[in-house]
């Protein structure tokens, strides 16, 4: 019963955790996102990268005051020049380019799912897919919104929107079961 109910609360068991522990995740996770953004399909404006299936994964698998920790610290790396956004970008100036809010989108989709796993929004294959689609309509809502401020609604849908769903739906359930593995293996 502890066990289920611990697991409830943090999702990899970290509530515990050791500040060195912790610190070690989060640079891990920044990694894996930098990364991630690496493995990319060139498009304009927005690429397709992995990073929205490593964003939903950190968010799932660390709850969401880690996950939230993790994603401030990648894009607080990006910010202060170190190249780990897509295209080997950095710096203020991508923030306000069209990726700018995606980006932000990033930390609202980490703590939005890591929040949700916390209360069980990850157990079995239904939760978890909506929960992750949850996550991906975050980064969405917020990509799209910056992209509409200088295109207009219905050009932001149409190139920062409607080019991705295939892949959203892919990525998703991959985190899927990228999360249920390790659900199993715990």
């Amino acid at each position: 019963m502890n066990r289920i109910s611990s697991r409830a609360a943090s999702p990899l068991l970290l509530a515990d955790a050791s500040p060195a522990m912790k610190l070690g995740l989060v640079a891990l996770g920044t990694l894996a996102l930098a990364l991630s953004a690496w493995i990319r399909i060139p498009m304009i404006p927005v690429p397709m990268t992995m990073q929205t299936y490593v964003v939903l994964v950190i968010g799932a698998l660390c709850g969401w005051r880690l996950a939230g920790a993790t994603v401030a610290a990648y894009l607080a790396e990006g910010l202060v020049g170190l190249p780990v956004f897509a295209n080997f970008g950095a710096g203020p100036g991508y923030f306000l380019g069209p990726t700018g809010g995606y980006l932000i989108g990033f930390l609202a989709a980490a703590v939005l799912v890591g929040l949700l796993a916390e209360r069980g929004g990850t157990r079995g294959a239904l939760r978890a897919s909506l929960t992750l689609l949850l996550g991906h309509a975050a980064i969405f809502a917020c990509g799209v919104a910056w992209l509409a401020a200088s295109l207009g609604w219905s050009r932001a849908v149409a190139v920062g929107l409607a080019p991705f769903w295939l892949a959203t739906v892919l990525k998703t359930a991959l985190a899927v079961v990228t999360v249920r593995a390790v659900d199993r293996a715990r």
